[in-house]
């Protein structure tokens, strides 16, 4: 397989794992319909950088670690289930749905930005499968990091489009959703759903 092959091969698969809904598609959609679009841009841009830091950690060899320990693995699993369920429990609980639009846009975008970034590099999963799925793209011959790190920009590229798309769509939602008690009934669901990814997360082997 040569590397052309390589990338457009690894495009396929992680574009498959793009458009799954899940964790980030749930956190990017709620941010974006009750913050608006700057703080889910933060979210977007800090799972993309934590991705492109799982791909660097994957081609220095470091991620392998999670792969090689279990020890390492369930710290890693641990600290992100408890911040998966606490993240999805302040939505639960705080009263007032729609509180982060009181504040500053810079001040909500980097918040969003470390709300993705933390999501991201703390899921043991995705270092998993970094471990798992690089090798079997990175053609023979090819130097195993420059490779690495343009494989992880491939899914960073696909997931900001992707996300992208969201967002664009979350706003043209928004409209809709501009009832209180709406925003509450969504923020309530996705606290559940990111409680419940805790909680697997926690329980899984």
């Amino acid at each position: 397989m040569d590397i052309t092959t390589s990338i457009w091969s690894f495009a396929a698969v992680v574009a498959l794992l793009t458009v799954t809904p899940g964790l980030d598609t749930a956190l990017i959609l709620r941010t974006s319909l009750l913050a608006g679009r700057r703080p889910a841009l933060g979210v977007t841009l800090g799972i993309q950088l934590g991705t492109l830091v799982w791909g660097v950690l994957t081609a220095a060899g470091l991620s392998a670690l999670l792969a090689a320990s279990q020890v390492a693995y369930d710290v890693l699993r641990w600290a992100g289930a408890a911040y998966l369920v606490w993240m999805g429990m302040r939505m639960l609980l705080k009263r007032e749905a729609g509180h982060e639009v009181v504040e500053g846009q810079e001040v909500r975008f980097w918040k969003g930005l470390r709300r993705g970034l933390l999501t991201n590099l703390l899921n043991p999963k995705v270092g998993a499968f970094y471990v798992a799925m690089l090798p079997q793209f990175i053609p023979d011959g090819a130097p195993h990091a420059v490779m690495g790190l343009v494989l992880a920009g491939v899914h960073v590229v696909e997931g900001l489009v992707w996300s992208a798309g969201l967002i664009g769509f979350a706003s043209l939602m928004s409209g809709f959703l501009r009832s209180a008690r709406v925003r509450r009934a969504l923020d309530r669901v996705t606290g559940v759903v990111i409680v419940g990814f805790g909680v697997r997360l926690a329980v899984s082997d």
